[in-house]
């Protein structure tokens, strides 16, 4: 599950003899003027925060979330639970238009760990979001060591240029979008970034202290690798689901996805750069080749002489294109026992997904072709482009006979996600709203059922929200239609 709330948020609690229920009272989706790389510019925000506030709740809680928007852009809200908030405009609702309101009113169920809420309509996630942190319920507690403390790193990206102004101008030329000009931890890029070093996050620990990051990938379009220079992370969940524990030096998320980790103070007292770059599987594709930082600064570490600064250390990052260091993150989660992953399928289905080309339509400017050779970049599914209605939802267009594929509450559905290289293969992170969804299995390559189905896990395999699909290859996951909408 995952919330996105554009507008103001102040929260309340109250305690009832069925459950605790958190009401927020969401007053302002607002422009405000933020600075960052030396430029101020104005900028969608809430609460006139960026990020916006990170929600705490407890497993079991109840959300009252009332969205006023009073920005200039149409604003849709995302938490997954069909038509209360299921996220893209124009699916099962259309947006909240500037000066317009909705109350949305959910239940959190047997997830735990991190979400986070965002905007969802055009580019306004790129700084419209923030952490969703759901607690064990009360009296229960983690399946680890309790941490001393915690921290939220949301994982950005930043452009100068207002994000509504590049979409519409890539949409406009058929080019690709301008990449970022900054990758953020916080809101904040970081010390390697100009104007940047005075506001970098600082992570305060105290030394043989154990704590957890939760670690979301916000940005809108680039998987990221994730380092503390001289400190192996131990993984414990994911999507606001555990995991079995496992310890790496390195994570990779994809946009959208989540990542729980232990760390352990144990080196000796220092600051020790955080830092988050590309991965970038698109060969030959412009990037965003920059590094975020923010500093895990132990209580100890000595001060600098008078006038003198002590850099922190920085980490080896893996090579923008190490697949094989994305792949073996990947593949390392388990869930902590035995699931019950649905094996008698009532749904087999296979979409393929990715980047190609459109020829220049009959009559249009050589401004509005400014892809490859005159063409048009366009995302597929199954080679075919989705395009939103402009004035009513998907839920309506289905009672109008549009194309759309419809399940029956309770069926069991496998999909089987296979990249493409129409124009370039890459890492594609692929996002099922209204779900979680266990992935059991992934490859290179095209899938082939007479094979690839021994690599199934039927067993443990890890309970999703997000997948990234391999550059070149495929995922499969399975769940069960059990949320309508």
């Amino acid at each position: 599950m995952s919330l996105a709330l554009p507008s103001n948020l102040l929260a309340s609690w109250f305690a009832s003899d069925v459950d605790i229920c958190i009401e927020l009272f969401l007053k302002q989706v607002q422009a405000t003027p933020v600075k960052r790389l030396c430029k101020t510019r104005s900028t969608i925000t809430v609460n006139g925060m960026y990020p916006g506030p990170t929600l705490e709740v407890n497993n079991g809680d109840t959300l009252v979330v009332n969205v006023v928007n009073r920005a200039r852009y149409n604003a849709r809200s995302q938490a997954d639970k069909n038509w209360m908030s299921d996220g893209p405009e124009f699916v099962t609702q259309c947006p909240i238009r500037p000066g317009g309101s909705y109350t949305y009113r959910f239940t959190i169920q047997g997830q735990e760990g991190t979400l986070w809420w965002h905007a969802h309509s055009s580019w306004l996630r790129a700084t419209v979001y923030g952490a969703l942190i759901i607690h064990p319920k009360e009296g229960d507690s983690y399946p680890f060591p309790k941490p001393k403390r915690e921290a939220a790193l949301l994982l950005g990206e930043w452009w100068n240029a207002d994000p509504i102004d590049v979409v519409r101008q890539a949409t406009r030329t058929g080019a690709a979008p301008n990449v970022s000009d900054a990758y953020t931890i916080n809101g904040q890029p970081g010390d390697l970034y100009n104007c940047s070093s005075t506001d970098t996050i600082i992570v305060p620990v105290d030394s043989g202290e154990t704590n957890l990051l939760r670690v979301v990938n916000s940005a809108l379009n680039q998987q990221l690798f994730f380092k503390v220079a001289n400190h192996k992370l131990t993984v414990v969940g994911a999507d606001a689901s555990y995991v079995k524990p496992f310890t790496t030096s390195v994570l990779m998320l994809g946009p959208g996805q989540t990542t729980d980790v232990l760390i352990t103070a144990d080196q000796p007292p220092a600051r020790y750069y955080i830092a988050a770059r590309a991965y970038a599987s698109a060969q030959g594709a412009p990037f965003d080749n920059t590094t975020t930082t923010a500093i895990l600064e132990y209580k100890s570490a000595p001060c600098p002489a008078k006038g003198a600064t002590i850099k922190p250390v920085m980490p080896t990052m893996p090579a923008f294109n190490d697949t094989a260091t994305a792949t073996s993150f990947t593949t390392s989660f388990r869930s902590p026992r035995q699931v019950p992953v649905p094996t008698n399928i009532d749904h087999n289905l296979f979409f393929t997904v990715g980047l190609g080309l459109n020829n220049c339509p009959p009559g249009a400017s050589r401004s509005s072709c400014q892809g490859p050779n005159g063409t048009r970049f366009t995302a597929s599914m199954n080679n075919v482009s989705f395009v939103l209605p402009s004035n009513f939802s998907l839920l309506q267009a289905h009672q109008q006979g549009t194309k759309l594929y419809p399940l029956k509450y309770g069926e069991t559905v496998q999909v089987v996600l296979q990249g493409t290289s129409i124009f370039t293969a890459e890492n594609h992170p692929i996002h099922l709203h209204g779900y979680d969804f266990y992935i059991i299995a992934e490859g290179f390559g095209n899938f082939n059922p007479s094979t690839d189905t021994a690599k199934f896990n039927l067993v443990d395999p890890p309970l999703r929200n997000t997948a990234s699909v391999p550059v070149g290859g495929w995922t499969v996951i399975r769940f069960v239609a059990d949320n309508p909408g």
